[in-house]
Parts: structure tokens; sequence; C-alpha cells
């Protein structure tokens, strides 16, 4: 049946099976992990060692070095990792991919559609949630296993085909065209591993040689890099120096092999088709990994200077926080406390803007109010790390100056966090649906929201002046917004049982408001308890 269709649709089918099946299996992959992978890499990326082996592992499970470094650089242009700590993460990467197209090397193309019909039986009759995934996973290796056996039916129709023997003999002789030909290629559909596949099929029908597969191999980790050179495009310094970094990391590793390719491909070669093609893969990664692995400073370093901020573009960071020892603990909390006001300072310039981005569409308060919450987060850990290096002290009082600021710094964050991840989803919501709240239901967020902003004010500067009568306003406040949260409530049930057209469509995004106004107040005025009672 397989011999009634074109070389073409042969070709195109297999390779849209391949990417089919590599989609499923890595969606399901990164669901059995449970959204843990951006923790992981975090955690990880100070330690290079296993920085290097959680990119293995995390590539392995996403299948896909392009979206592991894609992730990379959301977490740089977050501030959550610097480029040197990342480093590690993308030279194992370049590892990870290999491991598939090992597995695509056992001979088990024809063993994909029995392996789909397999996994397809158990994920229909199951019914737990953990086993439909990993039958759905097996079901996309199995898609991959039986795109490749099509991809090599087609390879070998193209034995047959005039033009491509003319085709493949003037890339050999050209070999840097067939370079930039495949890392086209290999962008195009943004997967080394399908591009390496479709090179394992054409080796094993005899149309390339693995000094050629070796070239193909170049390619398609040079092309696998614009995945994350295109996710960097509007994100800050870090981020692009990240892209950037994994670019540059294999081209130079590409310029190291490219003139002894043959010599290479003699070394590796079995007289196995297949698993020289997947060898000459894993060669070239565990070489780079290798040979880059000790320099990963120095690396770090080159690329920030290659990719400097834009004119434009001034880095947020800290102020007060200095990297060196200072004499004495009381001097490091005070430091500590001016960088946590110009962190609460954001917090409240986002509370009051809140209201805003509710009310009018405006896209640009949005990301601003994005970025905003990013700077939050980057002063949150810069304060954690900087406080727990000399939280050892024998000084009682001290110490406890020291979690209490450790507290609040927390308490702003998740503050910022609830804007950044509920009011400002609930308002893109409102916007999108076209959805206007009742004239009464408006004119009570905004009035619950100024008393929101006071207690925020009220609770900043309870903080700074450690005033007891500051902080039992604050307590007196936030049971003030406490009843009038619940009549606000309870006023807009009234307006529902009214049947008010407003009121009824804007239900749900107007009650997760209160709410998550409320939230606000009580994390902003969690640190004042703690004063109170030790006083």
């Amino acid at each position: 049946m397989m011999e009634a269709h074109s070389i073409l649709i042969l070709l195109v089918g297999g390779t849209g099976l391949f990417l089919l099946g590599m989609k499923i299996a890595s969606e399901n992959l990164q669901s059995l992990a449970a959204n843990r992978i951006r923790d992981m890499i975090a955690k990880l990326s100070n330690r290079p060692f296993l920085a290097l082996l959680s990119g293995v592992a995390i590539t392995v499970l996403v299948q896909s070095s392009g979206a592991v470094t894609s992730t990379l650089v959301g977490l740089g242009t977050a501030g959550v990792v610097s480029l040197e700590q990342v480093m590690g993460i993308i030279l194992g990467t370049g590892v990870g991919t290999t491991i598939t197209t090992q597995l695509l090397s056992l001979n088990v193309a024809l063993l994909g559609l029995p392996i789909f019909g397999f996994a397809f039986a158990i994920q229909l009759f199951s019914h737990k949630r953990v086993l439909n995934r990993v039958a759905q996973a097996v079901m996309g290796f199995g898609l991959m296993f039986f795109g490749l056996e099509v991809i090599g039916l087609g390879a070998q129709a193209l034995k047959a085909a005039e033009l491509f023997p003319e085709t493949i003999a003037y890339f050999r002789n050209n070999p840097f065209a067939m370079v930039v030909v495949v890392a086209i290629f290999t962008a195009m559909i943004r997967s080394s591993a399908v591009v390496v596949g479709i090179a394992m099929t054409m080796a094993t029908s005899g149309l390339i040689s693995v000094t050629d597969a070796f070239y193909w191999v170049y390619g398609a980790n040079i092309g696998t890099t614009a995945t994350a050179l295109l996710a960097s495009v509007d994100s800050n310094s870090t981020g692009r120096q990240v892209a950037w970094a994994h670019c540059l990391h294999k081209v130079v590793m590409v310029s190291l092999f490219y003139f002894f390719t043959p010599y290479a491909a003699r070394l590796i070669t079995t007289g196995n088709p297949a698993r020289d093609v997947a060898d000459a893969h894993l060669f070239f990664n565990c070489c780079g990994a290798l040979l880059f692995f000790p320099f990963i400073r120095q690396g770090a370093h080159l690329v920030q200077k290659l990719i400097p901020p834009r004119p434009n573009e001034r880095e947020f960071s800290v102020k007060y926080l200095d990297r060196a020892t200072f004499e004495s603990p009381s001097v490091v909390l005070a430091h500590a406390e001016r960088e946590c006001l110009r962190m609460a300072d954001i917090v409240i310039s986002m509370i009051k803007d809140s209201i805003v981005v509710l009310r009018d569409e405006n896209s640009d308060l949005v990301a601003d109010l994005r970025a905003r919450d990013n700077r939050v987060d980057l002063l949150n850990r810069e304060i954690d790390l900087f406080i727990t290096k000399y939280m050892r002290t024998d000084d009682h009082d001290l110490h406890r100056e020291m979690v209490r600021l450790f507290s609040f710094a927390s308490d702003l964050e998740s503050a910022a966090d609830v804007i950044d991840n509920s009011i400002i989803e609930l308002a893109e919501k409102k916007h999108s649906l076209k959805l206007e709240f009742s004239s009464e239901g408006g004119k009570e967020l905004e009035t619950l929201h100024a008393a929101v902003v006071e207690v925020a004010e009220l609770s900043v500067s309870c903080f700074q002046l450690k005033s007891q009568d500051l902080a039992a306003k604050v307590v007196f406040k936030k049971r003030v917004i406490r009843k009038m949260e619940r009549m606000l409530r309870e006023a807009h049930i009234e307006r529902m049982v009214a049947g008010r057209k407003e009121t009824i469509n804007t239900s749900s995004i107007h009650l997760d408001v209160l709410s998550d106004f409320r939230r606000v107040v009580g994390l902003l005025s969690a640190h004042v308890y703690a004063f109170l009672r030790e006083r």
C-alpha cells in the first residue's frame, strides 16, 4: 500500500508522523513531571555537574533541547537564574538529545505500529490518570518509530529519482552548503531528532555516508538553537545571553569538528549505518560537553561581553546590597531593610495599578506589571541570599529582626504574585470576553481597592518605623476590609438575584477579585501580629 504513494508524500508524511509522535510523547511526559521542570532547573542550576546531569534528564523528558533552552531564556529573563548558572544545563541538553536518536538506532522502526496499538489499547481501557499518561507517551514513541519507517521507505524510493544522486553529489562536494541547508531545515521543523532520524534512514538506504551524516549532525545541532533565539527576541539581556550561549556553543563545536570530520567518521564507523549516525550525534555532543565543561565560567563571561545589554536597556538589580563582607551584622540588616523598602514600593505600585488593568484594557500596563513582579522576585531572592549569610549571630534581638525582614520580604513577593498570577489573569479574561462590571460593582471594587492601598501603605510604614500604634491601625483596617469584603459580596449576590445582566456575566471575576484583594491585605499585614506579640 505504501508503494502507491509518491516519494514526497512518504517523506513529508513520515516527518509529520515523527513530529506528531514527539509532541504527544513530550506533552505527556511533561505532564507526568507535574510541571516541576522549572523548579528543578532553578534548584540545580547553581551546581555545575548536577546542572549538566539535569540538562540531560530534562531534555530526555521534554524531547526537545530547544524547548529546554527556551525555558532557560524565560528563567533568565525573570531573573531567577544567571547565565553562569545555566551553562551546565545548556551543555547537558546537547547530550540529552542523543538519547532519542540512540533509541531510534535500535532497529525499532518496524515496531512502531505494534507499540502504538498496544499502548492505545491500554489507554483506551485504563481509567487511571498516570497510566493513561504513560500509555499516551508510549503511543507517541510508537508514532515516532512508524514515522521513521515511512521516511525510510521514501529514502529507498529516492534512489530511483533522477536528480537526487546529483544533489547528493553536489552536497558531498560542498559540505558547508549541506550544513547550512540542514540547519535551516532543522530550524523550520524545530527538532534535531527528526533530522538525525532522517539521516539514519538515508544512511541505511546507502544514500549518504557516515562522513555525510556528520555534516547533517552539525546542521541539526546549529538549527535547533533557533527555537531559543526566537524566544529571546523580546527578553532582556540575560535571556538573550542564554539563547546565544546555546547557539555559540554549537557553532564553535562545529567549527572545531568541521575539518576533522573524515577522521571522526573513521573512528566511529562500525558498519551499521543507523548506529553510526546515532553515534556521530552522541560523539559530537559528548565531546562538546567534555571540552566546554571546565570553562563554564569563562564562557559565560565571554558571552556577556559579546551580548551586552542594549543601549536603552538598564538592568534592574539590587541597589543597597553589597556582596562584600560588612563589619557588623547590624549594618547588614540596615542595607537589607532599605532594599526591602524598595521592594515594598514596587509592590504598592502594583497594587495601585491593579484596579486600572481591571477597568481598562491596557496591554502595555499588563506587561509593565509583569516586569515589576519579576523585579520583586529578583529582590526577594537577593535579600534572602544576603541575609542568610549573616543569620548566625549570638545577638537574639538582631536574629529576630533578620527573621522579621525575611518574612516580610516573602509576604511582599507573595502579594505581587497574587496580582501577577490572579488579578491580571482575571482582567485579561474580562477584556477578552468584552465584559463590563455593573456601575455599582465597579464602584465597590474601587472603594475596596482604595482601602487595600491604604492598608498596604500603613503596613510598610509600620515595618519601617516599628510603631506599635501603626501596627494596631493595620490590624483594625484589616478587620474593616474583611467586613467590607463580606458586605460587597452580599451586595453582588443581591444584584444577581435581581437579574442584573452585567452582574451575572462578571460574577466569577468580580468575586475572585474581592478574594484576591483580601488575600493581598492578609499577606501585607501578617508581619504586624508578630510585632504586637513581641511588644
